[in-house]
C-alpha cells in the first residue's frame, strides 16, 4: 500500500475503556484510519485478556453458544492497548501490504 496516512482514530482514546475493563489490558476498540487521499478503513482490535474477559461473560449470559465460540469483523488480537502500540500495527501491515487484508474500506456515502 503506498498511501500516507493522515490520521488514526482510537475510540478509546474518547470513550474510555469497555464496562469493567482494564486500560490497555482488557479493552476493544475501533481503530479508523484516514489517509490523505481521503480513503478510511476501520478494525477493532482486542486484547489477548478482553477476549478471556468476553469469554467468560459469554459463558454467564449465555450468549455465543454459552461462550463456546467468538467473533469479530476486522479483527485485530494484540497484547495492549495503546497509540504507539496500534501506530506500529498499523505501519507493519501498511510495509508488508496486509493493511488491507485487515483493515475493512470504508465506503463512503455515494460508493455504498
Amino acid at each position: 500500500m503506498n498511501k500516507t496516512k493522515e490520521d488514526i482514530w482510537i475510540g478509546t482514546e474518547l470513550k474510555g475503556t469497555i464496562i469493567n475493563g482494564t486500560p490497555e489490558i482488557n479493552d476493544n476498540t475501533d481503530v479508523i484510519v484516514t489517509f490523505t487521499d481521503g480513503t478510511r478503513y476501520v478494525a477493532t482490535f482486542f486484547t489477548y485478556a478482553n477476549i478471556e474477559y468476553l469469554r467468560q461473560k459469554n459463558k454467564r449470559t449465555g450468549e455465543c453458544l454459552d461462550g463456546r465460540y467468538f467473533w469479530a469483523s476486522d479483527m485485530i488480537i494484540v497484547d495492549r492497548i495503546n497509540r504507539k502500540e496500534i501506530t506500529e500495527i498499523i505501519e507493519h501491515l501498511t510495509k508488508s501490504y496486509e493493511f488491507e487484508c485487515v483493515f475493512d474500506k470504508i465506503l463512503a456515502e455515494e460508493e455504498a
